[in-house]
């Protein structure tokens, strides 16, 4: 008899705009815990590009924080280093969103159309497509699974913004439109993606939208 399916969650800090988009990973965490499924949460341990005040939206000169330090606020401590996860250690692999994803777990905010993705997490992505398992990016994470998988025409949301949709697209990636709760399945690749706060504009459709993308990806693991 098989046990309950073990659920990787990456994570990108802390706070949307430099880090985790907080509503986006806690509505995955309580899907995942719902369904009865294991949590290993994990983050890069690795410095964020920068820490913003969310009250003013603006970078703060002289601090630095944790990437790694920073998700385990999110999940009362109880978080990996990316770098000792494989995919032998999970059954599916989600992302969250959060500006974070942008910044920190790759280069997207910064380069654009030139954009690298960590090397740990190209690493573990692949890893875990080789095994065959499947894979959720929420918000803007699915630039990750399109820079990765461009060359096999994945598709992915991110809802409807034209000018990610356009980079998206320039890397071989196919891009389709979505609405908030909706989710696009790529079948043959296993990937799973929901557009979350990318269009928002508040919690019940954000949440609505995990639930289905965290119940697509748990049906295919």
């Amino acid at each position: 008899m098989t046990g309950p399916k073990r659920v990787g969650v990456v994570l990108a800090g802390c706070g949307f705009l430099d880090g985790a988009e907080i509503h986006e990973a806690t509505c995955t965490l309580l899907s995942i815990d719902r369904r009865s499924a294991r949590l290993l949460a994990m983050a890069p341990d690795v410095p964020q590009l920068h820490v913003v005040d969310h009250r003013s939206g603006q970078p703060v000169a002289g601090e630095a924080r944790s990437v790694l330090a920073e998700s385990a606020r999110i999940v009362r401590g109880q978080i990996h280093d990316l770098a000792t996860v494989s995919a032998r250690d999970v059954d599916a692999l989600v992302f969250a969103g959060g500006f974070g994803v942008a910044k920190n777990l790759c280069s997207f905010a910064t380069e654009g159309r030139r954009m690298q993705v960590l090397p740990d997490v190209e690493r573990l992505v692949r890893e875990v497509r080789n095994a065959g398992r499947p894979m959720g990016f929420i918000c803007i994470s699915p630039v990750i699974a399109a820079r990765i998988f461009g060359p096999e025409g994945v598709r992915v949301t991110i809802g409807d913004d034209a000018e990610t949709a356009a980079a998206i697209e320039s890397w071989g990636a196919r891009h389709v439109d979505c609405k908030v709760d909706g989710i696009v399945v790529d079948e043959r690749l296993r990937i799973v993606s929901t557009p979350a706060y990318m269009l928002g504009p508040w919690i019940a459709p954000v949440a609505a939208g995990i639930e289905r993308l965290v119940s697509a990806v748990l049906e295919m693991a």
